[in-house]
């Protein structure tokens, strides 16, 4: 004190974890005494003094990492360049968390390993990483020892807490730490020891949108977790409280995710995803009792939605199949396991269907499956209104047994009426309408639908519902020719999709929009929407709708422009593309026509009247849409007068035009057909064929296949 009393100096004390009461008195006694004197303290922990500033040392960013690494790599093996295996590099200092010792040791390893065998062993680093300079502290030379001095300067209290935050992945919030780490102890007194823990530098806390998160580096997680294993009784226990807590989180979200406050709890989800795959895998992987079975069926039926909606549709397949893999094969109904398994095994279904190819639930076994399914589902209750039991009637999509699709589904909406709420209803509403505007005389159904839709989609504020909502409205208008209004939905389909982070249903409202652009005959506008589409899909991994329906389109540009072989091999590409999903019959007309055309315009208009016939079967054996029927009649209208039959081309096109009932051709669909009349004028005279035209204005779907050569329709 006398010798700095007068002085202007620096003081480092450097190191001051184990001797940190001394070293606290001994700063706020210099500085209550020496006014000129600042103190600069290393430690694992704040001094605690008045007057004291922070400023965290964090582990050391990517670039300076590599060049420690580099460089102390160097002179343990000559000639090293870090640039032969950037990413081996790149892994080590990452997992070992940016620690410059850790770093260091691991580049000493070098005289043995590369950096990828190093890389690929860093799950065991307290064996991997010793052998520091003789010259350092004993504490110094291995990572191990590095660590146990952090550790040998808890007390009792912190030990415990840190070996159990160990069983979180991904971090953790102050609520979820109190619910895990606080058997034995008060929730109060946890607080209190995360910030003791916090303040010693063994736990990070950082800003969440949710509020503070806190996070063990790596290597600090997994000597915690080492230490928590030593006592497999506590181990057990505390990842039991972890799986408990983590299923209450999704029991109350659950509901939450299907309103208009869902953004910050989907946000909640992505945030603990880690942490709520690593619930299920204590529940599932682990000691397998009643218990553990209990907590895995709730917890999978309340993330079934947010993985169907976020698409994580293959590993919630992959989750359900194992817990469904410990279950009986079907609990007697009456029993309290009956339903719950009833939904798991319904949501399996559709999980699944949305990861694998369709044509698996062609086989006997799952037909058989899928059968009784909906004699489960299909008796009304309240329990058979819970998601996913109101998807019943769509198993026919995966069966590909239509029949009795419209009966099923009005079957699910009245029980929905009686059981459930608006969002439950809304399900089966969307997949009649859906259903309806693709089918022989349904559009002019919808309106109704479309109404009902509209003011659910308003009072629960589901950005997916009001999406799904936006894209039949945008369907409705598509197929009614008002292009302007189908853009617009289509992008307010889209901007909800990517506002509620629906991955997949954002590249199909692009897809969409590039559709109504194409019918407008805005065909440059089309294409870049449609790469747009494609590109989205691509980032996704891969969207089988997407891809089918790209593929599609791309084919119809493609004929336009008069580019044949890429339009066959689009045509080729949505072909393959939709083996992988349940297509509507119209999809299937579609490539159809595509491929009649192209034969056609490749051997002649005969070639092509040859295979419309039995293009138009398809379609009207399918019941697809009028515009759909009334497209490939006027197609084979143009083939009857390029081969010289004009009288029944003009027949056929006025049954067309009929069946559209006025709605609007295309821009692409009229230009097609344009010259056509002046020509058949030509050919008949006005008197001909206004009579050819009257004949043709009666004639059903059936007839016209008569007049095309195609019986038994």
């Amino acid at each position: 004190l006398e010798h700095c009393a007068h002085r202007r100096l620096l003081l480092v004390l450097d190191n001051c974890e184990h001797v940190i009461g001394a070293a606290a008195e001994l700063a706020e006694r210099l500085l209550t005494h020496c006014p000129g004197v600042r103190i600069l303290a290393t430690s694992r922990e704040p001094l605690g003094v008045p007057g004291e500033f922070l400023r965290p040392l964090e582990p050391l960013p990517p670039g300076p990492a590599h060049r420690l690494f580099a460089d102390r790599a160097a002179a343990a093996r000559p000639g090293f360049d870090a640039g032969d295996d950037p990413a081996a590099v790149a892994e080590i200092c990452a997992r070992l968390d940016g620690l410059p010792l850790a770093i260091e040791l691991a580049a000493a390893r070098l005289r043995l390993l590369t950096p990828r065998q190093i890389a690929d062993r860093l799950d065991d680093r307290f064996r991997l990483l010793t052998g520091g300079a003789r010259t350092l502290l004993p504490r110094q030379q291995t990572l191990r020892a590095v660590v146990d001095w952090s550790w040998d300067l808890l007390d009792t209290a912190e030990r415990t807490v840190l070996a159990r935050l160990s069983v979180f992945a991904g971090g953790c919030d102050l609520d979820a730490a109190e619910a895990v780490c606080a058997d034995g102890a008060t929730r109060a007194d946890i607080a209190g020891t995360m910030a003791a823990l916090v303040d010693k530098s063994l736990v990070g806390a950082e800003p969440d949108p949710d509020g503070m998160r806190y996070r063990l580096l790596e290597t600090i997680h997994e000597y915690a977790a080492e230490r928590l294993a030593e006592d497999p009784a506590d181990a057990r226990a505390t990842a039991l409280r972890h799986a408990r807590h983590y299923l209450a989180l999704t029991e109350r979200a659950e509901p939450l995710l299907r309103s208009a406050g869902q953004l910050p709890w989907i946000r909640r989800f992505e945030t603990e995803l880690d942490n709520l795959r690593s619930a299920l895998h204590t529940v599932i992987e682990g000691e397998q009792d009643a218990v553990g079975t209990t907590i895995a069926q709730r917890m999978l039926a309340a993330l079934g939605w947010f993985w169907w909606l976020r698409d994580y549709r293959g590993e919630g397949a992959d989750w359900t199949a194992r817990i469904l893999a410990r279950m009986p094969v079907e609990p007697a109904e009456g029993t309290p396991e009956y339903w719950p398994s009833m939904r798991l095994r319904m949501l399996h279904v559709f999980l699944l269907a949305e990861s694998t190819g369709a044509d698996r639930f062609r086989t006997p076994e799952h037909r058989e499956r899928a059968a009784r399914l909906k004699e489960v589902f299909r008796h009304g209750s309240p329990e058979t209104t819970r998601f996913p039991g109101m998807l019943w009637p769509a198993i026919c999509f995966l069966t590909g047994d239509m029949e009795h699709f419209h009966e099923n589904v009005d079957e699910s909406i009245a029980n929905c009426r009686r059981h459930a709420g608006d969002w439950e209803t809304a399900i089966p509403l969307l997949m009649r309408t859906h259903f309806a505007i693709d089918m022989t005389g349904g559009l002019s159904t919808v309106d109704a639908d479309l109404a009902e839709l509209d003011a659910i989609a308003h009072r629960v504020g589901d950005r997916w519902i009001r999406a799904q909502v936006a894209s039949a409205a945008g369907e409705a208008a598509l197929s009614r020719g008002q292009y302007g209004a189908a853009r617009a939905a289509y992008e307010e389909c889209l901007r909800l999709a990517r506002e509620v982070g629906a991955r997949i249903e954002a590249p199909f409202a692009i897809a969409r929009i590039a559709e109504t652009e194409y019918c407008a005959g805005n065909y440059e506008s089309a294409e870049k929407l449609l790469a747009e589409a494609d590109r989205e899909a691509d980032e996704q991994g891969g969207v089988y709708d997407v891809n089918t329906f790209s593929r599609f389109l791309s084919a119809t540009l493609a004929l336009r422009r008069g580019d044949l072989a890429l339009a066959r091999t689009e045509c080729a590409a949505a072909r393959a593309a939709s083996a992988r999903i349940n297509v509507p019959a119209q999809f299937t007309a579609g490539m159809d026509l595509i491929e009649t055309v192209l034969d056609a315009r490749e051997n002649g208009p005969e070639a092509g009247l040859a295979r419309i016939g039995g293009t138009l079967a398809g379609a009207v054996s399918g019941h697809c849409a009028e515009r759909v029927l009334a497209g490939i009649a006027e197609t084979a209208s143009l083939f009857l007068a390029d081969t010289g039959r004009p009288e029944e081309s003009v027949r056929i096109l006025a049954a067309a035009s009929a069946w559209r009932a006025g709605q609007p051709r295309s821009v692409p669909e009229e230009a097609a057909l344009e010259g056509l009349p002046e020509r058949t004028l030509a050919a008949l005279g006005a008197a001909g064929r206004a009579r050819a035209e009257a004949e043709g204005r009666t004639l059903t779907p059936a007839e016209v296949l008569s007049l095309l050569g195609v019986s038994g329709s």
